[in-house]
């Protein structure tokens, strides 16, 4: 599936979640999948949970974080000992 078809799964409207990047047609933002992820939920158990979400939704979520971070510069926030 190409990036631009998995983005439109993807709205942003100030009016939903504060203007967060949600799952279109859901309150369920880019930020909580992203989360469950990270604390070890895999899809499966998320679609599960959420059945009326889809595999590609969650894709749409994993690609919307890569595409944002993209042109992000990261400083550290602590010196490294050594």
């Amino acid at each position: 599936m190409s990036d631009e078809i998995l983005l439109k799964r993807i709205s942003m409207d100030p009016g939903t979640m504060v203007g967060k990047p949600v799952i279109r047609g859901t309150r369920l933002t880019v930020e909580y999948i992203l989360n469950l992820l990270a604390h070890g939920d895999e899809s499966a158990d998320i679609l599960k949970e959420y059945p009326d979400l889809s595999a590609e939704d969650i894709q749409a979520c994993l690609l919307f974080a890569a595409l944002s971070l993209e042109s992000t510069t990261f400083m550290p926030l602590a010196k490294e000992a050594g």
